[in-house]
């Protein structure tokens, strides 16, 4: 049987045109800029792009920009897979942005603290904590941090700084003052009157930057502030002396978070990506690039981050809080610091 040259050009441009297609099948991320942006874009993309015949399309930008971005996109969704903190992952799951999560064998290698839900999935802990500068704790004969109490000490008035409450850093030390002052997520009163009368009046500033932060230490205007481990790593990675402490109490648990986005026209690459960041090995590159301590328990990390990160037995002493419970009530709290603590 022969075919006119115009079926077999036709044909195979229908053939060419599918191949194309396939070829130009675009995963779009949203994800934090910086050190992480950087680490995707150089360390796991590619491999990830070669491994499933696709290319990715990453969008920086911090949680908040993230979630707005969702909000404002509904009704056509330019995100397949977005990365946030896990305070807004579960708004962003409430909202009805994240899809279902596909059952895989990785996922269960993951802690069950990172199991946030059915839809989205903890791909890193950071710990929040005390920073502190340990050239000056020495100097003055200080032992180092230890409760989230210290934050009264006298001896801290001017040289401590606490993120506010529009940073996870500064609701958690909110929640954990009113834990150890007898309230909680739902009796929010007794951590308002200790931020206000014996955290505050040691505060030089509420610093919501992490830039900002880092210069308040290296220029010696600050000894102290509660931080993230990864944020502490970053810091003693330029050689300052900086060093992070786990409160007795426990330091509260901030994840990395992942979740396919519905209505996504790559849903099975989307699953598969966030598969991918699980990976053990992955995992590992997180951790040394932002210090994101591993959520795969078959990660194993060298000894100086281990040292430093949440990680192996330090998960279990990882403090959760209720997003549940503080996600509806952040708007009006948010509205009180500013009136009681930051006045």
């Amino acid at each position: 049987m022969k075919y006119s040259s115009i079926a077999l050009t036709a044909a195979f441009g229908v053939a060419m045109t599918g191949a194309a297609f396939a070829q130009d099948k675009t995963l779009t991320v949203g994800g934090y800029g910086g050190s992480f942006e950087t680490l995707l874009k150089e360390l796991v993309i590619p491999q990830f792009e070669k491994e499933h015949d696709v290319t990715i399309s990453f969008v920086p930008g911090n949680s908040t920009e993230n979630l707005a971005r969702l909000q404002a996109q509904r009704s056509s969704q330019e995100l397949d897979v977005v990365i946030l903190d896990d305070g807004p992952m579960y708004q962003a799951d409430a909202l009805g942005f994240c899809a279902p999560l596909e059952d895989s064998e990785i996922k269960n290698d993951v802690y069950d603290i990172a199991r946030l839900g059915d839809n989205s999935i903890g791909l890193g802990f950071v710990a929040t904590g005390f920073t502190y500068n340990t050239e000056w704790f020495e100097r003055e004969g200080w032992e180092p941090p230890s409760s989230w109490k210290d934050l009264t000490d006298p001896k801290f008035e001017g040289i401590l700084s606490v993120p506010p409450i529009s940073n996870t850093y500064g609701l958690h030390t909110l929640v954990m003052m009113a834990r150890l002052n007898g309230g909680g997520e739902n009796d929010i009163d007794p951590g308002f009157t200790a931020m206000t009368e014996e955290v505050a009046p040691n505060v030089l500033v509420f610093e919501p930057s992490s830039g900002k932060m880092s210069e308040l230490f290296q220029s010696e205007e600050i000894a102290l502030s509660i931080w993230g481990s990864g944020r502490t790593k970053s810091l003693a990675d330029t050689g300052f002396p900086a060093a992070f402490a786990y409160p007795d109490e426990g330091a509260v648990a901030l994840m990395i978070a992942a979740c396919p986005v519905v209505d996504s026209d790559a849903p099975e690459e989307a699953q598969a990506f966030i598969d991918y960041l699980l990976d053990p090995e992955v995992q590992v590159k997180l951790a040394d690039a932002i210090g994101a301590g591993p959520t795969n328990k078959n990660a194993e990390l060298p000894e100086n981050l281990a040292a430093s990160l949440p990680y192996g037995d330090k998960i279990a002493d990882l403090v959760a809080v209720d997003w549940d419970v503080i996600n509806p009530l952040r708007e009006e709290w948010t509205k009180r610091w500013a009136r009681e603590v930051e006045r």
